[in-house]
């Protein structure tokens, strides 16, 4: 096993008990200050990663960190009462963008140190196999952090760009826009088989923008 697929599968590990649930926790966080407690007594509103655990999810982003270069996963989804939120649609839209927004904050926190790794040149030859695989590990969290917001901000059903877009579009367009969530799962599918070339080169650049790449 090489060692880009091992800190790969570690930063994984990481999203799955630090990144999702942060990510999760964001939505119930900003539902609960806009009115819609549902999170908080469904015992969503924390950061333990068990309560936000998706297998299939889970699965994916495994199977993703495997067989290519780009990360898509996801977790448990947050359960949001829009009736209860203040704002309508635009409060729903501001709960749906807090996820998405929550991984771009953590792949810029982690893209701090590689930066500062980079100025120390603490990079390989200088490095042991140890730094260079915590170095491998702290790309791949900016990676897969960046991946996941570009691909949560994707607008069509069920991820959060959809919520996001409902909330900007006037009653009519977004009346129209629902007729599609009926397709949600198909069009998963279609992201996860042809949106590559789209997703790719977007996170890539999010990504150079960030390390200093």
């Amino acid at each position: 096993m090489s060692s880009q697929l091992v800190a790969s599968l570690i930063a994984v590990a990481i999203i799955l008990l630090v990144g999702f649930p942060v990510h999760e926790f964001s939505h119930a966080l900003v539902a609960d200050r806009l009115g819609d407690h549902t999170a908080r007594y469904l015992g969503r509103l924390s950061l333990d990663p068990r309560v936000h655990f998706d297998p299939l999810g889970a699965g994916l982003l495994v199977l993703s960190a495997i067989t290519s270069g780009i990360f898509i996963g996801w977790a448990k989804p947050t359960p949001v009462n829009p009736s209860n939120l203040e704002g309508g649609r635009r409060g729903e839209a501001a709960v749906s963008a807090a996820g998405p927004v929550s991984n771009l904050v953590m792949a810029s926190l982690v893209a701090i140190a590689v930066r500062a790794v980079n100025a120390f040149n603490l990079l390989p030859p200088y490095a042991g196999p140890a730094q260079e695989m915590l170095w491998l590990v702290l790309n791949y969290l900016v990676i897969i952090n960046v991946f996941l917001f570009v691909f949560n901000l994707i607008p069509i059903p069920p991820l959060d760009g959809y919520r996001v877009l409902l909330g900007l579009v006037n009653s009519r367009t977004a009346w129209q826009m629902r007729q599609y969530e009926q397709y949600a799962m198909i069009l998963i599918v279609v992201v996860f088989l042809l949106g590559g070339p789209i997703i790719g080169p977007i996170g890539e650049h999010i990504y150079a923008f960030l390390v200093g790449a």
